[in-house]
């Protein structure tokens, strides 16, 4: 049988090779998080130019109260992709008697450290982790009422029909009663979105390039760090800014037995970052078969919870 790991190490090394070999170069964006990546996105959240996770944190204390009412007693959360992070134990410290809380997330470990530090800040919780890659097919146990909490404007990582489809298949999982608690980021002004997404200190440019090194570290490349450099576009035909690594000269990668060339110039695209406008995403939603009950954003207008039914 394979293990989760050997899954995940697999569909990794597959999806390298495939994006590597496209017309327009790709690499999935799920390998910015090796334990490395993880401490950069921690100090990226803190900079003063990446504003989603200090307006969503301003936004959950503001809203959660009125949320919880909406939501009721005895719902048990969902959360894909979950961290470790702050946005879950407000939304438990909020909600009226909690039934569970299931975390999901391929790093064992991380699930488990998690499990354990919410057992003892919330006596009487019950918490049972999965792991599994939330982006691919699973199974949870029935429950009569689920609410999937999936905020930090993740649903933006995904392409529309992607998205669309995973907030479905979370449909089915969360059940005929379920609710989905959903933050996104709304912004669409290019200037503030470029600064947090290409900071002067260099961070983002450091998170990106680590993909290069987790590659050379578990794949066996040969990139060379130094001659990549990062950059942010906003495309705004698209709604979304692309992190690309761009080479600065002609060069050659191997990869097991493959050759990958680059001409000078050629970016790798590392992540896409959809910021849909409000409607487009309410389209999204119904789409996916959810309908909105409440949505609320901060005073600028960029941030935004959806609650869904």
């Amino acid at each position: 049988m394979m293990t989760m790991d050997a899954l995940a190490f697999s569909t990794a090394a597959d999806d390298v090779l495939c994006g590597l070999r496209a017309p327009r170069k790709t690499l999935p964006c799920r390998l910015l998080y090796d334990a490395r990546g993880a401490e950069l996105f921690e100090r990226i959240c803190t900079l003063d130019e990446y504003y989603l996770t200090r307006s969503e944190v301003a936004l959950l204390a503001e809203q959660l109260p009125a949320f919880a009412r909406t939501i009721g007693p005895g719902v048990r959360v969902i959360e894909p992709g979950s961290g470790e992070g702050i946005k879950t134990r407000m939304l438990l410290s909020a909600l009226d008697a909690p039934a569970g809380y299931v975390p999901i997330d391929v790093s064992s470990e991380q699930l488990e450290r998690t499990a354990e530090s919410l057992r003892a800040e919330f006596p009487g919780l019950e918490v049972a982790p999965v792991c599994a890659d939330y982006t691919t097919p699973f199974q949870l146990p029935a429950h009569e009422r689920s609410l999937v909490f999936f905020p930090g404007s993740t649903i933006g990582n995904f392409e529309p029909e992607a998205a669309t489809n995973f907030l479905a298949r979370f449909r089915g999982l969360a059940g005929p009663r379920g609710m989905l608690l959903l933050g996104a980021d709304c912004n669409r002004d290019c200037d503030s979105l470029l600064r947090a997404y290409d900071d002067r200190e260099g961070v983002t440019a450091e998170f990106d390039l680590n993909m290069l090194a987790h590659l050379n570290h578990s794949r066996g490349t040969d990139f060379d760090l130094d001659a990549f450099m990062h950059r942010a576009v906003w495309n705004a035909a698209r709604s979304r800014v692309e992190m690309h690594l761009v080479s600065k000269r002609r060069q050659s990668v191997r990869l097991g037995d493959e050759v990958i060339h680059f001409e000078r110039g050629e970016p790798i695209v590392t992540e896409h970052c959809y910021k849909h406008s409000a409607s487009a995403l309410a389209t999204i939603l119904a789409d996916a078969g959810w309908e909105v009950a409440r949505v609320a954003c901060d005073s600028r207008e960029r941030m935004h919870l959806w609650l869904a039914t």
